[in-house]
């Protein structure tokens, strides 16, 4: 059996290869959208891709579930939970699909997955169990998805805080908890093999540990101590869990109806000039550093350093039916377009370097910046507003009096909650959010002051 794993730093997403060494036949489970990667890494273990199974309809990446399927890769797709979380697109389909439920079963080669119901983080999630048959007939481990990571459960409250279906999260965390129970059966010998590792915004605690088993996960695991009754387990795993990015909701209804096919490899934009970026109303996306966009920058850009959180500032501050250009060293390009589009921006018009933006010498706009001293001035002197774009969990630690709180990855959803008429002093743990904050809101047509400072070495009353 053929198994590799490969990990998308971004978005702290693991998916999987397994190939039956046999027969050639390979299955990719939880795919990005641009497969051409999954692909190559099958060819150069001679294998094909004959299969693509998902765990669950994901929202923070758009599957590349419908990319497979429209090459005529055969798809394992999910058809448990209610019909509002159902695979859409493949209802009266062309496309090779098989819709699974709870003790299905299905082979690629001579290796086995059972289909095992796991909801809570939402309800048609499941797990698949992979027996390798040409050694035993007992699973060897167990895919997840987002069910169990190493360290952590999926958080069980996207239905209602990302995809807005009120009053479900506690009636999730309940079905969670019963999904716990029933893997703590399985036996302690099992691997774990997750969705998502650490930094990713789908749990609190995820762990940076690859995989698992389920013995450890059963023994150490706080969200596995925390189960020792319902009520315990449901109060443990809702509270304190992060905001979701803005484009979560996005994501869901993409993998729901099914995004536009990509094609493979995905295509990259032309390079245009200053000029013509500066003169479109289309969004700029400024992939530079924080301070030499403060600096100077075209007017109405907004900032996502080419970094780790590229991909989720971007998804958060841009809307998906939006056109953008791109300023991104060129070297660069071909990485940040797979960022964007697996956030399901697809809409690049066309790209213009760092240096072609520095060497301009048209109009350019900057931000002014003050630290947590000239923040007590500006308050005491002037009309101004403190915005906290740290965590609601941060905030409640500390914070500036009066500070209204929103976290970041929510602010492009909250812009009429916030005073036109005053100066919006942004801050948050070191400076980092509030510079992606107060592009986004100056391009709203906000005044704003970014504050470049860490708040954790001053205590709430030393400030403001």
């Amino acid at each position: 059996m053929y198994f590799k794993q490969i990990f998308d730093k971004k978005l702290a997403q693991y998916a999987y290869i397994i190939g039956c060494q046999k027969n050639g036949a390979a299955i990719v489970i939880d795919p990005m959208r641009d497969i051409d990667q999954y692909e190559k890494i099958a060819s150069s273990e001679g294998l094909k891709i004959t299969h693509a199974a998902d765990t669950h309809i994901h929202a923070d990446y758009v599957s590349g579930l419908k990319e497979f399927a429209e090459k005529g890769v055969k798809v394992i797709a999910s058809d448990e939970g209610d019909e509002n979380w159902k695979y859409e697109w493949l209802k009266g389909s062309d496309y090779k699909f098989e819709l699974v439920k709870d003790g299905d079963t299905f082979s690629i080669g001579n290796i086995k997955f059972d289909v095992v119901h796991t909801p809570g983080h939402t309800p048609e999630s499941v797990s698949f169990l992979v027996t390798d048959g040409a050694a035993t007939d007992e699973p060897m481990g167990i895919l997840t998805g987002d069910f169990v990571f190493v360290g952590d459960v999926g958080r069980p409250d996207l239905l209602e805080t990302a995809a807005g279906e009120k009053g479900a999260m506690r009636p999730s965390a309940e079905s969670l908890y019963k999904s716990v129970e029933e893997f703590k059966k399985l036996p302690e010998y099992l691997q774990v093999w997750p969705a998502h590792g650490s930094g990713s915004a789908c749990g609190k605690a995820l762990g940076a540990v690859p995989e698992s088993t389920v013995g450890y996960e059963t023994r150490f695991s706080p969200a596995f101590k925390a189960a020792k009754n319902e009520d315990n387990f449901v109060e443990f795993i809702l509270d304190g869990q992060p905001e979701p990015p803005l484009y979560f909701a996005r994501m869901k209804k993409l993998n729901k109806i099914g995004p536009a096919i990509l094609g493979s490899p995905i295509s990259m934009p032309e390079r245009v000039s200053i000029e013509e970026v500066a003169n479109d109303n289309a969004t700029i996306i400024d992939s530079r550093k924080k301070h030499e966009f403060m600096k100077d920058h075209l007017k109405d850009s907004i900032m996502a350093s080419f970094d780790k959180n590229f991909n989720t500032i971007a998804g958060s501050f841009v809307d998906g039916e939006d056109e953008f250009y791109l300023i991104i060293d060129e070297l660069n390009l071909e990485e940040a377009m797979r960022d964007l589009v697996r956030v399901g921006l697809d809409n690049c018009k066309g790209f213009a370097t760092i240096t072609d933006l520095e060497n301009w010498d048209g109009e350019k706009t900057s931000i002014k910046r003050t630290d947590f001293d000239g923040l007590n001035k500006l308050v005491e002197e002037s009309n101004v507003q403190v915005l906290d774009v740290r965590k609601a969990t941060e905030y409640a630690e500390g914070n500036v009096p009066n500070a209204i709180n929103i976290a970041h990855t929510r602010l492009a959803a909250n812009l009429d909650k916030l005073p036109k008429d005053k100066t919006l002093a942004v801050h948050c743990g070191s400076g980092q959010r509030a510079s992606y904050s107060v592009s986004l809101l100056k391009k709203e047509g906000f005044d704003v002051v970014w504050v470049d400072d860490f708040f954790k070495n001053r205590k709430s009353d030393e400030v403001a």
